[in-house]
């Protein structure tokens, strides 16, 4: 998925986004852009099992602990790391997955598109919003 409409789509969609990997320290990406999407309106829940709360929310040590609703997982781990969160978005029956920038797992890709979730991979979500959205 990377057209811009389904982008567009797909940002005006969601409200909450599961950030794998995100980071209480200020300077990493997975902190900066987390901050960004909520001060745009969605609600952030951190998955990081190193953290306890981010951002102001409650971390959580994977994605299939998480007992709200997400309706994006948003990834900033090392693309080895993705099959596994494929496999819980898939269990949660999650509908959008966003690989960051250099997160490229084809295969695990290709398994979540499979399970019908949305997939846009090696892209920056607040990159993205900014040049569709604002």
């Amino acid at each position: 998925m990377s057209n811009d409409a389904d982008i567009v789509e797909m940002l005006r969609a969601a409200k909450t986004v599961a950030v794998v990997g995100l980071s209480g320290k200020r300077l990493r990406p997975s902190y900066g852009v987390a901050g960004y999407l909520q001060q745009h309106g969605y609600r952030i829940i951190p998955v990081n099992p190193a953290e306890t709360e981010v951002l102001g929310e409650k971390a959580y040590p994977s994605l299939a602990e998480v007992p709200a609703k997400i309706d994006i997982v948003d990834v900033f781990r090392r693309p080895d790391a993705v099959p596994e969160v494929v496999d819980q978005a898939v269990a949660l029956g999650v509908k959008y997955l966003w690989l960051q920038e250099d997160v490229i797992h084809e295969e695990a890709a290709d398994r979540a598109r499979k399970a019908g979730i949305k997939v846009v991979m090696d892209r920056c979500i607040l990159k993205e919003h900014r040049r569709l959205l604002l």
